[in-house]
């Protein structure tokens, strides 16, 4: 069986899907979340589908390292453990699970459930999705990492195109209880169950879409119910969050809501955060459709319920992106702890002792001084700034001992007070991410039966190149008046996160009227003002009317992605809360 462009996809037994709203919950956000939360979902409350989103950027990187070590391994082993006490669970409440967990290895997580259930006396129909992986072909594809301070241009350890959600709707159509997944995108995993469900078509775009919506919102856990939520001191029982539940109807609509009972909070604020997360401008693009962001509209349902609704499509990018994971070379890095008067001078003048004190100079080396110190402070620490020297190299000798010994050897003949926050060390292997982009007609993508019969997943039969929209008409200048100096935070919100080496930062606000001031005030040149970090770097801006929106992409200020470490906070998750804490001239009239 596979998917038409036409409509009424139907199960292999030939009956039609339900039309019922399907719910779909997710249990995980990354690899490491909550551990007890796939069992709290399957027993909190009624689910169809329980997802989980296991992997970024960084966990291919990590799993790519695990599968160099041993080719068995490669996916993510506490989904594993979860399983364990929760499948028998989950198979009498006739719930589902579909998860992206089988990273680099999706056929030897699918083997390990199947010995999973088999241990268990379960009857388990498991089922796989694969083609993602590039890696034995990226000469042949032209995908090279990049090769600023690669050890190995042009061989990466992982080379992923991000698989769209047909696979994973044709094992679920094909009776799979348990689908494991590759590099699938994000919100494929809600995605595919929908489209099962409902039996939607290859070209039901706005249904698609609105999927991929809630997708969005769900597929990070609690970002959705209160976790990470600038106003958090407005969610009630933070101490144990709820993970969240999409209720997705047929036409595409849908409510986010959590499991009765359970912490944080739904309100149209923590969804508009999640749905600003990682984005760029009005169109999302994923393999299957374009998300038309600027769009979407949020109502109130009721307590802990938003409705998603308004949501339209557009094709698929004929085009599908890749991620690539290289080894970078080797880094190290030395704090020195300055304490009480004179910091400026005392870090020049350990600055200039350990770059003339190395004999070897690294190919990179970077300096970072935070002023952390008060002045007449009450505590040690309190009166103590934090200099930071990171040093990278090809060569792990040239960062290893070599450098750390030379700031070592400076601990009596320096500052006064000279103390650093770590003792000596070697070099440590980071990452480089990249993005590539292939034709999807060039990816294998492949939905992989419990009784072995695999169904190629056509690429999508009608695309469209991603193109930029026009910017929406300014909503009316606000009124002047009297205005009082404070925190942009006070009347706004703001999530931020990574995308490779770049950075978002979505900033929204609650009122028609502040939005007038967002949008006018909050400019490109006003954020590099507030943000002095992006100066000179490229910044977006795209507006988003519907959410009382601002969305900024900032071009390289993560380097090369989250592995590079290239600022103290690599994957600019605090970036928003910067910016809410700087200061502005806020009209009196807007403020709380």
């Amino acid at each position: 069986m596979t998917f038409s462009e036409g409509r009424g996809a139907v199960t292999r037994d030939g009956e039609h899907p339900g039309r019922h709203p399907v719910r779909i919950g997710n249990c995980s956000g990354f690899y490491g979340d909550r551990h007890a939360a796939m069992r709290e979902m399957i027993t909190g409350g009624e689910l169809d589908y329980l997802t989980g989103d296991y992997l970024a950027e960084l966990t291919m990187l990590i799993l790519a390292r695990d599968r160099a070590k041993s080719p068995e391994r490669g996916y993510a082993k506490t989904f594993l453990t979860q399983l364990e006490e929760s499948l028998g669970s989950a198979l009498d409440r006739g719930v589902k699970i579909v998860a992206n967990a089988g990273g680099l290895n999706p056929a030897g997580l699918a083997a390990a459930v199947r010995a999973l259930a088999e241990r268990l006396g379960l009857a388990v129909d498991v089922a796989h999705v694969e083609g993602d992986d590039l890696v034995g072909r990226a000469d042949e594809l032209g995908l090279t990492s990049s090769p600023a301070a690669s050890l190995a241009p042009g061989a990466p350890l992982a080379a992923n195109a991000y698989l769209g959600a047909w696979g994973i709707a044709d094992c679920l159509l094909g009776g799979a209880n348990v689908v494991v997944t590759g590099r699938v995108t994000d919100a494929s995993v809600i995605v595919g169950p929908a489209a099962a469900h409902f039996g939607w078509s290859r070209t039901d775009y706005d249904a698609l879409a609105g999927a991929v919506a809630a997708g969005h919102v769900i597929e990070c856990g609690t970002q959705a119910t209160g976790g990470n939520f600038a106003f958090f001191t407005e969610v009630p029982d933070l101490m144990h969050a709820g993970f969240p539940v999409a209720e997705i109807h047929a036409d595409g609509s849908s409510v986010i809501t959590k499991h009765p009972g359970t912490g944080g909070l739904v309100s149209t604020d923590t969804v508009t955060a999640q749905l600003l997360y990682e984005i760029g401008g009005a169109r999302y693009a994923n393999p299957d459709v374009t998300l038309r962001v600027d769009s979407v509209t949020l109502a109130d349902d009721g307590p802990d319920r938003v409705r998603i609704s308004g949501v339209r499509g557009e094709p698929p990018p004929p085009t599908l992106k890749v991620s690539l994971n290289s080894v970078g070379g080797f880094r190290n890095a030395m704090t020195f702890v300055l304490t009480g008067l004179d910091i400026e001078a005392k870090a020049d003048l350990v600055r200039r002792q350990l770059e003339s004190n190395l004999t070897v100079e690294p190919a990179e080396m970077e300096w970072t001084f935070a002023r952390t110190d008060h002045p007449d402070a009450d505590t040690e620490e309190a009166a103590s700034a934090l200099l930071r020297c990171v040093v990278r190299d090809s060569d792990p000798k040239k960062v290893g001992r070599h450098f750390s010994s030379a700031a070592v050897e400076l601990a009596l003949a320096s500052y006064p007070g000279f103390t650093t926050t770590a003792p000596p060390a070697e070099g440590q292997i980071y990452g480089v991410f990249t993005a590539g982009y292939v034709d999807a007609t060039d990816v294998p993508h492949v939905a992989v039966h419990g009784d072995g019969v695999r169904v190629d997943i056509a690429p999508a039969g009608e695309t469209q190149a991603l193109q930029p929209v026009d910017a929406p008409e300014l909503p009316a200048a606000p009124v002047g008046g009297s205005t009082r100096r404070v925190p942009l935070g006070t009347i706004a919100g703001a999530r931020s996160g990574d995308k490779g080496g770049d950075a978002n930062v979505g900033v929204w606000v609650r009122t028609p009227e502040q939005w007038q001031w967002l949008a006018h005030t909050l400019t490109v040149d006003r954020l590099r003002e507030l943000l002095p970090e992006t100066a000179d770097l490229a910044v977006t801006r795209h507006l988003l009317p519907n959410l009382r929106a601002v969305n900024f992409v900032i071009e390289g200020i993560l380097g090369q992605g989250v592995a590079h470490q290239a600022r103290f906070d690599p994957q600019a998750k605090g970036l928003g809360e910067w910016l809410r804490a700087r200061y502005m001239d806020i009209p009196e009239g807007l403020l709380p």
